[in-house]
């Protein structure tokens, strides 16, 4: 067995692609390779900022002798049948085919195709010109004089040579020969474009690892993460700081060196003034750099660790004098904006936030900003909140929109509200609930605790899934441009985890007074409540059967049915009683659509002659009655638990009783009890709608 090393050097790939890109490399190639008939052993893919790696071990060193035999026509079948079996077989007449007798068909024709193998060396030379000429980049360029030819090679950033080896660990490798729009494959590559940029040349994976490593890269992307993580909280540590740790930032800066070197730098601490995370932000969004905060205080300091990709002679200090002077200016334009800012109240605001158009045909920021303030009115006593406040948290929820530092910084729309707020002495919880309506932006993030931020949070949410609903702007498939899944499922957060008891039917009606497309947005609730309680462990088909009932627009209940439910299915009355109720639901189904006639209604007691369906009858009958009580108290484990007393009578009833008795009016009475169970269940849940 051999293994096959295949690097593709070029100019510094955008950190943002590499990930995707050694994935679809290995993708490419191995898939080409098993459909060739070469089945591999193990395969690993690599990237740094000028380069994509792919190592495949175990390969064969040709591929198997193949032979199928493809089953025609049957003989005298017409022409055309024939030509498209010789077509497809690759024969030329139908004498190179064999007849083949089956007993029961007769005589048809069989082509036996055989395939030699090939030489994988092949294999892998067309497989690679191929992969680099269909390489699927987000972006690609051409370049030199050949660009301006049609068809000439497209690649992220120009190609410059193509090493491939291929043998077994006791041999030397060899080559194999490709060339792409005349870059032509060996087995050399470079190191480090400033500390090592000779060439060298290497055999296998485990020696181009090594020679690289001593030309200054690293080849694993996670290794590089690992240093730097763990040598930038070092100088923290060093200096008495904590590292802000940001796992966007660290995966972005491995991929833009390839050779980590940590370095401090600092700022003047007048700058601190500012707020944290606007300072992040700069420095992070400008300088790619990572902050420190200091323990005692939590606030920031004055510090921060940048990722250089030279070991510099002078320890970096240019480096650093170089960074500095950036985010100085960085600084000086943000305490610009926050001084600027602060002089104008946050009020004084509002008015402009007429000439930002929300959506074409939803109106401006202004007109939603007064929809936020009459719905978080109505919802604010739903949730204890304040109804003054929760109407001035909405009334300024958008006014930072305008300011310069979020115009400069978007991330940080809200938090900069929350922050103008307070230092313009309004009520704390209106200031928090200015930050806290956008939440949650995503599964992991915080939703708002405080009973105004709830209400602003559920009203921004709320106004913006019925305003689309009612212009027709639905998600479609994988589309989803307005965020109207994430809204949903914060609404659904929200409430959970506040054990909040909302009708969402009427805070639809409330947020757009008429609205008509209720039903339809209640489903799409239902499709986030299964996608977030699916995550916890709850089965998607329980939450159809509780959704199914009319009026089910709780969701506090709907988890709490979906749990008594799950609990009482998950016991044996529970799961006997659901075939028993599917089993009568089947029936009444089948006689229902043979009559044409519904068979809803109370069964007379005078048709009812056996024990077990007189059994049967007085059980329904005092299940539901404890049901529909324990339901009304919102007791829904007490619920499961009367209908559960329905199993035994059920299961004698289909055991003694035949359903489809020879006497019209008996035969009615029972279909008519089968309802009666099918009725009694509905008081919890449609068991229709429960797989199993």
């Amino acid at each position: 067995m051999s293994d096959l090393l295949l690097e593709l050097f070029c100019e510094e790939i955008p950190a943002r692609m590499q990930r995707r890109a050694a994935e679809d490399l290995k993708s490419l190639v191995t898939n080409a390779l098993v459909d060739a008939g070469l089945v591999y052993e193990g395969t690993k893919a690599f990237a740094t900022p000028r380069r994509l790696t792919l190592h495949v071990a175990g390969l064969p060193t040709r591929s198997p002798d193949t032979r199928e035999e493809r089953k025609g026509p049957r003989v005298g079948a017409p022409e055309k049948a024939l030509e498209g079996f010789l077509r497809g077989a690759g024969l030329s007449s139908v004498d190179e085919a064999k007849i083949v007798n089956d007993p029961k068909k007769g005589d048809f024709y069989v082509a036996v195709i055989e395939k030699p193998g090939r030489e994988a060396s092949e294999v892998i030379a067309e497989t690679v010109a191929e992969t680099v000429h269909k390489f699927p980049w987000p972006k690609s360029m051409r370049w030199g004089a050949a660009s301006a030819e049609p068809g000439s090679l497209r690649w992220v950033r120009p190609l410059h040579s193509i090493l491939c080896t291929f043998g077994p660990e006791t041999e030397e490798p060899d080559v194999i020969t490709v060339e792409v729009e005349g870059v032509a494959s060996g087995n050399t590559t470079a190191g480090h474009r400033f500390l090592a940029p000779e060439p060298f040349s290497v055999r296998r994976f485990d020696d181009y690892v090594t020679k690289l490593e001593k030309a200054k890269v690293v080849l694993d992307a996670d290794r590089r993460k690992d240093m730097i993580a763990h040598d930038a909280r070092d100088r923290a540590l060093a200096l008495g700081l904590e590292l802000v740790e940001d796992e966007g930032l660290l995966e972005e800066v491995a991929g833009l060196v390839e050779w980590p070197v940590i370095l401090v730098g600092s700022f003047d601490e007048a700058f601190l003034e500012v707020p944290d995370e606007v300072i992040r932000a700069t420095i992070r969004a400008n300088q790619k750099c990572f902050v420190l905060r200091d323990p005692a205080t939590g606030r920031l300091a004055n510090r921060f660790v940048l990722i250089s990709n030279l070991e510099a002679t002078d320890g970096g200090a240019k480096i650093i004098a170089g960074n500095e002077k950036v985010i100085r200016a960085r600084l000086s334009d943000a305490k610009f904006f926050w001084d600027t800012d602060l002089k104008t109240r946050l009020e004084n605001n509002v008015d402009k936030l007429s000439s930002i158009v929300f959506h074409e045909k939803l109106g401006s920021q202004a007109e939603r900003v007064a929809r936020l303030e009459a719905l978080s009115k109505v919802i604010a006593p739903m949730v204890g909140a304040d109804e003054a406040k929760a109407e001035r948290a909405a009334h300024l929820a958008k006014a930072d929109l305008v300011s310069h530092m979020v115009f400069e910084f978007p991330e940080v729309q809200g938090l900069m509200g929350r922050y103008y707020a307070a230092r313009q002495g309004e009520d704390a919880a209106v200031a928090n609930a200015i930050e806290q309506h956008y939440k949650p932006q995503g599964p992991s993030d915080d939703v708002p605790a405080e009973p105004v931020a709830i209400a602003v949070a559920l009203a921004d949410k709320l106004d913006l899934l019925t305003g689309f609903w009612a212009i027709d702007e639905k998600p479609t498939g994988s589309k989803d441009p307005y965020a109207l899944r994430r809204a949903a499922l914060g609404v659904i957060r929200i409430v959970l985890a506040n054990k909040l008891r909302l009708p969402l039917l009427k805070l639809f009606d409330a947020a757009r007074p008429g609205f008509g497309e209720a039903n339809d947005l209640l489903s799409f609730f239902a499709d986030r409540l299964k996608v977030h309680l699916r995550e916890e462990g709850a089965r998607h088909d329980l939450i159809d059967a509780v959704f199914a009932l009319d009026g089910q627009d709780d969701l506090q209940m709907i988890v709490k049915r979906v749990e008594a439910l799950g609990s009482f299915l998950a016991t044996e009355d529970g799961a006997s009683l659901l075939a028993g109720t599917k089993r009568a639901t089947n029936i009444l189904r089948i006689e229902e659509k043979k009559s044409g006639q519904s068979f809803a209604g109370r069964p007379q007691a005078t048709h009812l002659v056996e024990e077990e369906e007189i059994a049967l009858a007085a059980a329904v009958d005092a299940a539901r009655s404890e049901a529909e009580a324990a339901v009304r108290h919102e007791d829904f484990a007490a619920a499961m638990t009367a209908l559960a007393k329905l199993r035994a009578p059920v299961d004698r009833f289909f055991e003694e009783i035949l359903v489809n008795a020879e006497d019209p009016a008996i035969r009615e009475n029972r279909l008519k009890l089968l309802s009666e169970i099918r009725e009694a269940t509905l008081t919890v849940a449609d068991f229709t709608r429960i797989e199993g």
